[in-house]
């Protein structure tokens, strides 16, 4: 699966792509990511890609044309393409919108910056405007990483085993090693159950305190 990010800041994604999960689902040619400087998309020589709002106000704005050149460079002919806008009025994301996703072969994310991005982009160019929550952050940048993530879990090969997804096993609650310890001065042990041995038990005691999504 394919992953294309737009961004005004492409060196923010650097770190996060070479490491653990996600750096190993590169090498093993589960997922591609390319970052793209928004930039680079720009035909002015100073590269300049946002401006004033019209009617008046602060900041300024993600102009359409170099998002237009970027997407229509970037979109792989003959796959089946997704492209998503961040945005404050968008849908919320959630588990289930991480396994839709996760049906396509190439997502493309525009990360926005500033007071925004120009409307013709959510209006004609990006397929759904998403939302990671009921707060605001500075841009996009880090809403891509958790939509890669949450949506690449879903690819098989990404996760060692299968059966780590959460979807899979629920959302019980976990514990290891050492059986009891002393925080805030009194003993908290592992729950019996688990120390017990005894499988069914265990599977039972999981099943009925596991959150499933």
């Amino acid at each position: 699966m394919r992953f294309d990010i737009i961004t005004i800041f492409p060196h923010i994604f650097d770190s996060y792509i070479n490491e653990s999960l996600v750096k190993r689902a590169r090498e093993k040619k589960v997922i591609s990511i390319n970052v793209h400087n928004l930039r680079d998309y720009s035909k002015g020589r100073h590269q300049k890609v946002d401006d004033k709002p019209f009617g008046g106000g602060p900041g300024m704005v993600l102009q359409v044309e170099p998002i237009t050149r970027a997407v229509q460079k970037i979109k792989a002919k003959n796959k089946k393409t997704r492209v998503v806008l961040f945005s404050t009025r968008g849908k919320t994301f959630e588990q289930k919108t991480a396994r839709r996703l996760s049906k396509y072969d190439q997502i493309i994310m525009i990360c926005g910056r500033y007071e925004g991005v120009d409307e013709r982009v959510a209006e004609h160019i990006a397929d759904e405007e998403i939302s990671m929550g009921e707060y605001v952050l500075s841009g996009g940048e880090l809403p891509a990483l958790v939509l890669l993530e949450a949506t690449a879990r879903f690819l098989p090969g990404f996760l060692g085993k299968q059966e780590s997804l959460e979807d899979i096993k629920g959302y019980y609650p976990t514990y290891t090693r050492p059986p009891e310890t002393v925080i805030k001065g009194k003993k908290r042990r592992v729950p019996e159950v688990l120390t017990s041995g005894n499988h069914a038990l265990i599977t039972a005691w999981r099943h009925r305190l596991g959150k499933r999504k």
